[in-house]
């Protein structure tokens, strides 16, 4: 499905009844990463997936900066488009920056939260530049140096061979603008720490144990500072929990929801 606000369009996923699921993507990577959530979860909620501004099928952008901000401002249109007044926001990864971002802009609008395999603080100065040098190998190179330095970090060291099939080519199909532009906007984010113990919604927060790209000491970090979440921590899953232990991940979001409804 596609949805078109001021000249940007966004591809998405909606499947299912009940309550609304808004899935935000990781990066680099699109809506297909949610496959196995969507067909796990569309007889217990109804599950919308969409593609954020430079990735997968939508729009792209022009390299410079998109914030988490205009990404949650994104997820908010196409949510006011599909007339959901409330849903449970999920993200994963960059994801999670953008759901915090939107609940620090429409906390109204979140019946539930799920960050999964994130954190709420900024960047370090090492992390900040570090993402600066790969925006410049980006420019130099192309979109793969992403797929050959990121890609092989994202899953757990039990990961199936075809799993990391899976997310390289879902990687390796971005756009260098939707990447840069990314990239940019998770150096510039804000720490939301201070905001964690003021968010009402039910909270599900995830991690896996075999992540080393956001350890399981962020997720259990924003499970201390909020007193309305709960803490899942997925054994032997590495950063991209959802496809590497895909039925934990489902069994996790689906008693989340299903306490919710």
């Amino acid at each position: 499905m596609r949805y078109t606000r001021q000249g940007v369009t966004l591809e998405y996923d909606d499947i299912g009844n009940g309550v609304p699921l808004l899935l935000i993507h990781a990066f680099p990577m699109d809506r297909t990463m949610w496959r196995s959530q969507v067909a796990a979860l569309q007889l217990a909620c109804r599950v919308i997936a969409p593609d954020l501004r430079g990735f997968g099928q939508s729009t792209d952008t022009d390299g410079q900066v998109v914030s988490m901000e205009t990404y949650a401002q994104d997820v908010r249109a196409l949510l006011d488009a599909l007339n959901v007044k409330q849903a449970v926001i999920g993200g994963f990864s960059m994801g999670g920056y953008i759901a915090l971002a939107f609940v620090a802009q429409y906390a109204d609008r979140v019946k539930g939260l799920i960050l999964a395999n994130t954190r709420a603080t900024a960047d370090t100065e090492s992390g900040r530049q570090g993402r600066y040098d790969i925006v410049k190998k980006v420019g130099e190179s192309g979109a793969g140096v992403v797929a050959d330095s990121l890609a092989p970090k994202m899953l757990g060291p039990s990961a199936k061979p075809e799993t990391a099939t899976l997310v390289r080519n879902i990687v390796l199909r971005q756009r260098a603008p939707g990447i840069t532009s990314a990239l940019l906007g998770m150096a510039a984010r804000p720490d939301r720490t201070s905001l964690l113990p003021f968010i009402k919604a039910p909270t599900l927060i995830i991690g896996g144990s075999a992540d080393v790209i956001t350890p399981p000491a962020d997720a259990e970090a924003m499970h201390a500072a909020n007193s309305n979440s709960q803490l899942v921590i997925i054994p032997d899953a590495g950063h991209l929990s959802n496809l590497d232990k895909s039925d934990a991940f489902n069994d996790a979001l689906r008693e989340f929801i299903g306490k919710l409804s």
